[in-house]
């Protein structure tokens, strides 16, 4: 059981967590969604106990913070950033395992699955291996061990498709586990999840339980006309996973359904560029008239 009350991040003047307030049964598996600065990574750190903060956390009723290091044994974490590790590949693996109770045996197979053969890179320093190697390396050491809770933001970043196939098989097989993984691709994880939880300006504006991952994973086309080009702008879409056109004045994607307010946020933020906003579910025929905004 992980519960929050009433918590509360700043730095310096800006509010990151504003009276955040949740529960999360054992066993449940949560997608928390919600557009960038929504405030997911910093709760994530909150409930790893790395920030000071206002209000009250509880995992297993423990405080992450004054009782970290018995929390953080059962607790694996897989980055959005991989941190800046100067430790040789065998070592870190080796402090992870002697930390947790965990096996290293179990993190190179699991890390052999993903297409990393750690025998090959013992003796190379964490922060000189590839993005991809660096991802599969933290997923292997997160899932390598005996754990009650998973905490996941962005897990499968820097991971060729053959790799983000294999991550989500090993999730979908710890059924048992309480999952808050945050993703940009909720299409992906639609399958893994019973609950979504969206966050925007630090606070719970979405909190829905899924009947079935069709619920979750429903997806809506989206059309961005431009009326001018903007480099700013490309840089946001991109994350959004839109595609623009020759041009660069129309961009277009897929949109996953419970990321639809926090779309529309990102369209508003920019919407002295925007002439014109489509968006409709990709799933319907080409005679489906599509919403306006």
């Amino acid at each position: 059981m992980i519960t929050l009350r009433a918590v509360t991040k700043s730095f310096g003047s800006a509010k990151v967590l504003d009276g955040l307030d949740l529960e999360i049964p054992t066993g449940q598996r949560i997608a928390l969604v919600g557009s960038n600065g929504a405030g997911k990574t910093t709760l994530f750190r909150c409930l790893l106990g790395e920030y000071n903060h206002g209000g009250e956390i509880r995992i297993e009723g423990r405080d992450p913070r004054r009782e970290r290091t018995e929390v953080l044994r059962h607790v694996g974490f897989v980055p959005q950033v991989a941190p800046p590790l100067a430790m040789p590949v065998g070592a870190l693996m080796r402090f992870v395992a002697e930390t947790s109770g965990g096996s290293e045996a179990e993190m190179a197979r699991i890390a052999s699955q993903l297409g990393l053969d750690v025998g090959a890179i013992r003796a190379r320093p964490f922060t000189k291996l590839s993005g991809g190697m660096k991802q599969k390396l933290l997923i292997a050491a997160a899932l390598g061990r005996p754990t009650r809770f998973l905490i996941l933001d962005e897990p499968a970043a820097n991971l060729d498709p053959a790799a983000r196939g294999v991550l989500f098989d090993l999730l979908a097989s710890r059924a048992s586990s309480t999952m808050l993984v945050s993703s940009h691709r909720l299409d992906e994880i639609a399958p893994l999840v019973n609950r979504v939880v969206e966050l925007q300006q630090g606070r719970v504006v979405l909190d829905d339980a899924v009947a079935d991952a069709g619920a979750l994973g429903t997806m809506f086309s989206a059309r961005i006309d431009l009326a001018r080009v903007d480099p700013a702008f490309a840089r946001a879409a991109a994350e959004w996973g839109l595609a623009p056109d020759a041009a660069g004045l129309r961009w277009s994607g897929v949109v996953a359904g419970p990321e639809r307010l926090a779309f529309l946020g990102f369209i508003a933020r920019h919407s002295g560029l925007v002439s014109g906003v489509q968006i409709m579910e990709a799933s319907h025929d080409a005679e489906t008239q599509p919403s306006r905004v």
